[in-house]
């Protein structure tokens, strides 16, 4: 399959669909526009990646009609491992397929003025604030024929937006669930912290089913604007068979922060994109990613951190394991724009093989317009530390489990990062199921 054949959908089909969801007419006239720039524009042009046989637009289902949970008693069980049952007064979103299921959110937070809702409801109930940020400068609908299928084809999400000066000290947690093989996500999720805000989000997309040949277009936009501060975490465990382009971009004001904590561990075809504009002086953007690679996927991961700000701070680590034959590129990216004096750009990826056939290059990239400013970069791919290895076996543990726990020693640093007991348990147990 390629993707240069036409598009599974008319312009007939998205003014019915939105129309049938109760969308204003701003967001029908931009899913329309952007249906029609798909025709013309390219795809994404992954480096040292060809992904124009991969299928990103050929699928019957734009919607699967999924039941509700009704309660999170019902959810399946490697779902009920990352939430907190128990929990009474949690902040919490469930999407099953393409269905939002389970919503709750706390009276403190709805006091305070916070929205949380799936992306539906805020294109109905909160259109006004959703159109002043979506997709307009983090990401925008006709930068490729990828953002312009999202845009044209949204089909879930999630809405979170944190008022002035409220600090929110619990994590706030999303739920993707992909249990249909037919099922095709187009998820958009858009956070948004007004100055001096705080909040931590983490979010998971997860198969319970096996196999599948679903396309995911996910685009992720987040917004801190003067001093507010975004801690974003994310683990993607999308089924083998499947293809994603995923798309997670940052705008940090002036003093503000993102930090990104990212468990990439899709089992098919993925290309990733992780972008943090620092457009404030003294804004920082801090992502760590971690990548378990198996079987014969490939997968195309860059991370960029652009500097407009004066003073701005970049920081970019990268730690990968790759086993069978699988195939992945490591794009790490540092740029200082002419402006951005005293600025420090930072980056290290690093890469295990543990297989013959297994390859992971990691090109680490700085590009600098600016003379008063820091910058450095570290890349490695190599294979287990032989002298690590020795020196725990040398204490009488087997050569399967030192090279276990030099894995997780490996990638610690981003799992660690996940503020969620039960994300960041699950991640260990990902990262198990894959590596051995």
């Amino acid at each position: 399959m390629t993707t240069e054949i036409k598009l599974p959908f008319d312009k007939e089909y998205i003014s019915s669909f939105s129309k049938e969801m109760g969308e204003p007419a701003w967001f029908t006239e931009l899913r329309i526009e952007a249906l029609e720039k798909a025709e013309t524009l390219p795809l994404p042009r992954p480096d040292k990646t060809k992904i124009d046989k991969w299928n990103f637009t050929q699928f019957d289902k734009h919607i699967v009609k999924s039941d509700d949970f009704a309660s999170l008693n019902e959810l399946p069980e490697e779902v009920r491992a990352l939430v907190d049952i128990e929990a009474g007064d949690q902040n919490l979103y469930i999407q099953r397929n393409n269905r939002p299921s389970i919503l709750s959110v706390s009276k403190e937070l709805q006091d305070k003025g916070v929205i949380f809702v799936d992306i539906f409801t805020a294109v109905r109930e909160h259109g006004e604030l959703l159109q002043k940020y979506y997709m307009k400068d983090a990401v925008k609908p006709d930068e490729n024929k990828l953002t312009s299928l999202h845009a044209a084809l949204l089909n879930g999400g999630v809405f979170l937006y944190v008022p002035k000066n409220v600090e929110i000290s619990s994590p706030i947690q999303a739920v993707f669930i992909h249990d249909e093989e037919e099922a095709n996500l187009f998820n958009h999720v858009l956070v948004v912290a007004e100055d001096n805000s705080s909040v931590t989000y983490v979010e998971n997309y997860i198969s319970t089913v096996d196999s599948s040949n679903g396309v995911f277009n996910i685009v992720t936009e987040v917004v801190a604007n003067t001093n507010a501060r975004v801690q974003y975490g994310a683990v993607d465990t999308l089924a083998k068979g499947t293809t994603a382009y995923v798309n997670r971009r940052g705008i940090a004001g002036r003093d503000a922060q993102i930090q990104w904590a990212l468990g990439l561990m899709n089992d098919g075809n993925t290309i990733s994109e992780n972008v943090t504009n620092l457009m404030g002086d003294g804004s920082v953007g801090d992502t760590k990613t971690v990548v378990v690679g198996r079987g014969e996927q490939i997968q195309n991961f860059t991370t960029k951190v652009v500097h407009f700000g004066k003073h701005s701070q970049g920081y970019i680590l990268k730690h990968g394991v790759m086993k069978d034959k699988a195939s992945s590129i490591f794009n790490g990216i540092g740029k200082i724009e002419h402006g951005a004096s005293k600025s420090d750009a930072q980056q290290e990826s690093r890469v295990l093989m543990l297989s013959d056939g297994a390859r992971g290059d990691a090109n680490p990239i700085l590009l600098i317009d600016e003379d008063d400013v820091t910058a450095g970069h570290a890349a490695s791919v190599g294979r287990v530390d032989p002298v690590q290895l020795y020196y725990l076996m040398s204490r009488g543990i087997s050569q399967t489990e030192a090279e276990r726990l030099i894995i997780h020693g490996f990638l610690a640093p981003v799992v660690n990062e996940l503020p969620i007991e039960g994300v960041k348990k699950q991640l260990r147990e990902v990262i198990e199921r894959k590596v051995n």
